[in-house]
């Protein structure tokens, strides 16, 4: 959590509002973002029984229209976006020639063409790609600067959502959206999450920013609600088993390695990167991405080596002290052998070897509301 980029930092809509509420402040990914409020275990246990609210205005947002942008986004992504119907969201990839992995992104089917929401720390790049790649009949906007963006997340946020909307939330379920109007406020409202709770995420025009934001945290008192910041988002995230680009994914990394072959389609054609994918498909993986819990005390944390029968054997990507088991947990690259769940091995802590064993995430139960 402490990715810093070259460069003056931007500030996202909502940044007098963290300082007022005594957030601590980092750089991430170029933005200066709140990594904690009242602390990150406390935050992160607060989305798992109430409801947390996320500043996500740094994230980037894309409207990709045209007569041609389905063949596109076909030829781009690696998932299959012509299984998507109007209202529904997709997890998918971005890949380059080689396999590795540009960025993975959401695809959202509107009426008018498909929206993108990519990470934040990859969003220029990001836009550079896909207009490298565009042609005639496709219309590529950012909309990042002109769009905020808020989750809330944990097992209120539907309750409390459906105090200041009418739309029926119940008619709403995982990566689905609508629009409607929040506290009076145009929103695009996708039931999405990095959590594993279940919650909503919230794009409106960024001018509204700091409204809404004071609106939700008034109507959730009642819920338990308070504002979260990155550094619970990460250990969140962590306890799913969802991966960090920069950590579990990147241009070296191949879809297959990373665990995510299940959006990678073997039925829709040819698209940017899929000969390099059939090909280690063929071939196999030399190491594959792998959860883990300590059977000892100890703190996984990113690029800690792993060892088995005194060699090196992989290196952590993510870790932490899971705040709900109370034990290190993490993700890791390792021969595909280890990965398999039960298999043991040792994180080297500070020059201590502590036993871990071979775990499939999640490590705690998720609970987005399922699709029907």
């Amino acid at each position: 959590m402490t990715e810093t980029h070259g460069g003056e930092p931007k500030k996202t809509p909502l940044y007098d509002a963290h300082i007022r509420a005594g957030a601590r402040m980092i750089d991430f990914g170029g933005w200066i973002m709140p990594v904690y409020y009242r602390g990150i275990v406390e935050e992160h246990k607060k989305v798992r029984q109430d409801v947390g609210l996320f500043d996500l205005c740094h994230m980037g947002e894309v409207k990709v229209s045209g007569p041609r942008a389905l063949e596109f986004l076909q030829k781009v992504t690696t998932n299959d976006v012509s299984t998507l119907v109007v209202g529904q969201a997709q997890y998918t990839l971005l890949c380059y020639p080689d396999g590795g992995i540009v960025d993975d992104i959401l695809v959202c089917k509107t009426e008018d063409g498909y929206y993108l929401v990519l990470n934040a720390s990859n969003a220029t790049k990001d836009i550079e790609w896909l207009r490298s790649h565009a042609g005639d009949g496709v219309e590529i906007k950012d909309e990042s600067s002109e769009t905020a963006l808020l989750a809330i997340q944990g097992p209120n946020s539907a309750a409390l959502l459906a105090q200041l909307t009418d739309v029926d939330l119940d008619k709403v379920y995982y990566y689905q959206f609508t629009s409607g109007r929040v506290a009076d406020v145009d929103c695009l409202i996708s039931r999405t999450g990095y959590t594993g709770e279940d919650g909503f995420e919230l794009f409106f025009y960024h001018t509204h920013a700091e409204k809404l934001w004071d609106t939700l945290l008034d109507a959730g008192s009642k819920y338990g609600i308070e504002p979260i910041g990155l550094g619970a988002r990460d250990t969140l995230r962590l306890e799913m088993g969802y991966s960090l680009y920069g950590n579990e994914l990147d241009s070296k990394t191949n879809p297959l390695e990373a665990g995510l072959g299940w959006i990678v389609s073997k039925t829709k054609g040819d698209f940017v990167g899929k000969d390099a994918i059939d090909q280690v498909r063929k071939e196999g993986i030399s190491r594959r991405l792998a959860g883990f819990k300590l059977l000892e005390r100890g703190i996984p944390r990113t690029g800690f080596q792993i060892e088995k029968d005194n060699e090196v054997v992989g290196a952590v990507t993510s870790g932490s002290l899971s705040p709900m088991l109370g034990i290190g947990i993490g993700m890791c690259f390792v021969r595909p052998d280890l990965a398999k769940p039960g298999n043991q091995f040792y994180v080297v802590i500070r020059g201590k070897k502590i036993l871990a064993e071979s775990a499939r995430p999640p490590f705690v139960e998720a609970k987005v509301r399922k699709t029907k």
